[in-house]
């Protein structure tokens, strides 16, 4: 696992498994908040780490159900009793009770009872966004103090530019491009990204990004035309 402090107050965890999965350790006065938690192989990695940053782990914070952010949630509460927090709209997805829009089927990625819905307030430094598009409930985490928008799978990104979710994954892009407005709002000096780099300054890249992508669908209404 590769570990890299991206601010003063955060530390992204990452491996590659065909492409990069990262999670984020953030750090307060009275202890450490971690946000989403990966696949299952993750977890010794983050434990190391969090001891190294000897400080209590408070709470884990999801910001979406997939299962390659809630994989080692399991191992993680068998060394640290603490509480899993989602957004409430994404809680039916994650427990199996609904399939994800576009998927036929419900699968369980976290075990009913375990995650208690995210009051959208601040928690440990970290102020969360609905940021729905990718999935129904998905939340990006700003660290006003660090200025760092945890943007989950908001984005990818190629050679620090701003690139659209993965759209196998994605429920909805059109919306989950909308979501991405969030950085012209906040004006992070940094996004950080489950699948991909960080990106500088992201709000000046946005109006593009999302010109990209009203011409991507352009072009598909003249094919079909």
């Amino acid at each position: 696992m590769k570990v890299t402090q991206i601010s003063e107050h955060i530390w992204k965890c990452s491996i590659w498994i065909v492409i990069p999965i990262s999670v984020w350790i953030v750090k307060s006065d009275r202890g450490l908040t971690l946000v989403d938690a990966g696949i299952p192989w993750m977890a010794r990695g983050v434990l190391k780490q969090m001891k190294a940053l000897n400080l209590p782990l408070e709470r884990i914070v999801l910001t979406h159900g997939h299962s390659d952010h809630t994989g080692s949630i399991k191992k993680i509460l068998d060394v640290h009793q603490v509480p899993v927090y989602a957004h409430e709209l994404e809680l039916p997805y994650m427990e199996g009770e609904l399939p994800y829009p576009g998927r036929k089927k419900a699968q369980m990625s976290v075990e009913p009872g375990i995650a208690q819905p995210l009051d959208m307030q601040s928690i440990g430094g970290l102020v969360p966004y609905l940021t729905p598009g990718h999935s129904p409930g998905h939340v990006a985490f700003y660290h006003e103090q660090d200025q760092v928008l945890l943007a989950g799978d908001l984005f990818t990104s190629k050679r620090g530019q701003l690139q659209q979710p993965m759209a196998m994954f994605t429920a909805d892009m059109e919306q989950a491009v909308g979501s991405g407005a969030i950085v012209a709002q906040l004006k992070p000096k940094l996004v950080s990204i489950c699948h991909g780099g960080e990106v500088q300054l992201p709000h000046q890249q946005y109006e593009a990004y999302k010109s990209r992508w009203m011409d991507s669908q352009t072009g598909q209404s003249n094919v079909h035309s």
